[in-house]
């Protein structure tokens, strides 16, 4: 799925506990990481969570269905986007038109992964 269908999807839903199902969905369907990737794991996330690379390809894993889910919707953002194109983008600002209720403890590892990819 596309950060486009995602942002989406997500709009046609009011409800704060509706949109978060939908996200543990998006992370359900995450695409499994090829070999050939190459994985880091974030720092700052107190769940588990590997960005992968592979070329301009985004990959992620998480050991928690909502976080499995938000890491899938940043790596929508950047997937196919080169390293330079990444550090020039507003990610957290696009990412927070999405309207999601995160706690204080999840939006450290948003903004922890979006540290990352713009580190590149």
């Amino acid at each position: 799925m596309t950060y486009d269908e995602m942002k989406r999807a997500l709009a046609m839903v009011d409800s704060p506990i509706e949109k978060l199902e939908m996200v543990m969905d998006f992370g359900a369907h995450l695409e499994s990481v090829p070999d050939t990737a190459v994985c880091s794991e974030i720092v700052g996330c107190s769940s588990f969570v590997q960005i992968c690379r592979d070329g301009a390809r985004f990959y992620a894993n998480a050991d928690s269905a909502l976080v499995r889910g938000i890491v899938a919707i940043i790596v929508a953002m950047v997937d196919g986007r080169s390293a330079s194109e990444i550090k020039n983008m507003d990610i957290a600002g696009e990412f927070a038109t999405l309207g999601l209720n995160l706690g204080a403890g999840r939006l450290n590892g948003v903004n922890s992964m979006i540290r990352f990819l713009q580190n590149l």
